[in-house]
């Protein structure tokens, strides 16, 4: 028993250590974290693995860091926002985007939508579950059915289509979205199945359900690690996802599809010069192509602070013998933190230069979703 419970202490440090992309923790961190966190890091880099790194604090200390059990917080003042909206990342995510048919029952759709958190108990008890089958789900709407179901926002939400010289970035339909977290791939397989079903019958016109997966410890299928600049800690990621009116947030989703002979068959230096960072621990270049991705996404080829700010929850996704990739989602307080860096991906910026990461990755579907708060949405139950 001890061995199994260190191999979870261990599940969650790994999380909190490597999951920037995916999002750390859901707990303030306190000056006792900051100050044992170097240890923690210098351990796991030396190579302490399983109860090995359990044995370098006492359980105390770990339940004090938030190693043990996870619990939702809200910075205070600001309304709580869904699960799913800057909690920290899990092994696998459902991508769940619906489009509904023109004569579905709208007020119903919104019913079941609202309930998201019933369906996930359904499908993990409350009173039995723990870090390796929690659910951490959050429920998004398309601009035209959260209008429809009469849902308010701060600020307007559409995507626009957008076309650069390295290909387009589609506008794609979409009324409902799901976003779920769990370290069991089949229990999130129950809940889109549960979702579905629970709608009223002929409410679907299209659906995808997507589930991504941590590849090498956080990296993108590219071989590049994944959300180096994310907002690491609590407060920052709940300053930039969060409306603190509302506590709803605006997501971007794309669908990206990765050029895999593209990748393989370049050197590492030609796909560092297009990315903007060393492939191997991802550093930035100090001296970058002005359509490298990370000089797209700052607004300069030198190192310096991006004017926009997201936290993204991306994952690769795919399979050996079909389609694969990176589904890309990002949380923002303002759709305008997108808006900045799809136009300079595509050259409609200040600038007429493209993104040279989509010499490697090529887009197929995209929107934007609004997650209400957790009071927004439970008007619509």
């Amino acid at each position: 028993m001890a061995a199994r419970n260190g191999f979870k202490v261990f599940q969650n440090l790994r999380s909190r250590i490597i999951g920037q992309s995916r999002g750390l923790g859901t707990k303030p961190v306190s000056g006792s974290y900051r100050s044992v966190c170097p240890a923690i890091l210098g351990s796991v880099a030396v190579g302490v693995v399983g109860f090995g790194a359990y044995k370098y604090f006492n359980w105390e200390t770990l339940k004090e860091l938030n190693l043990i059990k996870v619990q939702s917080v809200s910075a205070a003042g600001t309304p709580q926002a869904q699960p799913s909206v800057w909690s920290q990342g899990k092994d696998h995510a459902l991508y769940l985007w619906i489009e509904l048919s023109h004569d579905a029952n709208a007020k119903e759709v919104a019913k079941v939508a609202a309930r998201l958190q019933k369906l996930v108990d359904m499908v993990t008890d409350p009173s039995m579950r723990d870090e390796s089958d929690e659910i951490w789900a959050g429920v998004g709407f398309g601009p035209n059915f959260y209008k429809q179901i009469g849902g308010k926002v701060k600020e307007s939400y559409t995507y626009s289509h957008r076309k650069g010289v390295h290909g387009e970035m589609p506008s794609s339909a979409g009324d409902v979205f799901i976003h779920a977290k769990c370290n069991t791939v089949s229990k999130l397989f129950e809940l889109a199945h549960l979702f579905i079903k629970s709608l009223p019958p002929g409410s679907v016109k299209n659906a995808e359900d997507i589930y991504s997966f941590v590849y090498k410890n956080g990296r993108d299928l590219s071989g590049f690690i994944d959300g180096t600049e994310n907002p690491a800690d609590d407060d920052s990621r709940q300053k930039v996802a969060v409306n603190k009116e509302t506590g709803g947030s605006y997501v971007i989703t794309q669908k990206w599809i990765h050029d895999l002979k593209v990748i393989n068959s370049q050197q590492d230096k030609t796909l560092e010069s297009w990315v903007g960072r060393l492939k191997s621990d991802s550093t930035e270049i100090s001296k970058k192509s002005i359509t490298s991705h990370v000089a797209r996404m700052t607004g300069g080829s030198n190192v310096q602070k991006k004017p926009f700010e997201i936290v993204r929850q991306s994952m690769p996704f795919g399979t050996v013998t079909g389609e694969s990739g990176l589904f890309f989602i990002g949380y923002a307080a303002s759709p305008e933190n997108f808006n900045y860096m799809l136009d300079r991906m595509v050259g409609a910026g200040d600038d007429p230069h493209s993104d040279d990461i989509m010499r490697l990755s090529r887009n197929v579907k995209g929107t934007f979703w609004y997650f209400p708060g957790v009071a927004e949405l439970k008007r619509f139950e």
